[in-house]
């Protein structure tokens, strides 16, 4: 990948939205870009096992919103699902935890921070909608790129 968000921010001003400041990479590849899927949740990560489990990702970036609830939302096998699944990368609005384990999995991983606990309880969430953190409305089918530099979105491909 060759690109760079703060060129991208430059070249197309009007066309990129930047989301706010926290999210670090904990993910073993240093940058991602693709098409965003949307998932939001209720603490419970069930559906997005499913997701990353089950569906192919190439081209992808899975954004998940769970309102910066105080659980851990991905680890380990989750990143294992999504680096078998070709996803690129997940942005997450909230806490993963195993960050040893997935520092060798090639898939980014941007998130506030950690947490070593998970909500047991299941419950379901909503898939492809419009989510809203950081500053910014995060859509489904809109694109995301993701680097040391930050995470930006934009309304359709521009690299």
């Amino acid at each position: 990948m060759t690109f760079f968000t703060a060129d991208i921010c430059d070249d197309h001003s009007e066309k990129v939205f930047v989301l706010g400041a926290g999210y670090k990479n904990y993910g073993g590849a240093s940058k991602c870009q693709g098409e965003i899927v949307t998932i939001k949740l209720d603490k419970n990560n069930s559906d997005l096992i499913t997701l990353l489990r089950d569906e192919d990702g190439t081209g992808k970036v899975v954004v998940v919103d769970v309102n910066q609830e105080y659980f851990a939302v991905v680890g380990e096998n989750l990143m294992k699902f999504a680096h078998q699944n070709n996803y690129a990368g997940i942005v997450v609005n909230g806490y993963i935890r195993d960050t040893f384990q997935i520092t060798d999995i090639p898939v980014a991983l941007y998130a506030l921070g950690t947490c070593s606990r998970k909500s047991i309880p299941v419950t379901s969430g909503e898939r492809n909608i419009n989510l809203s953190f950081g500053g910014i409305d995060i859509n489904h089918g809109e694109y995301l790129y993701a680097d040391t530099d930050g995470v930006i979105v934009t309304s359709e491909k521009i690299v």
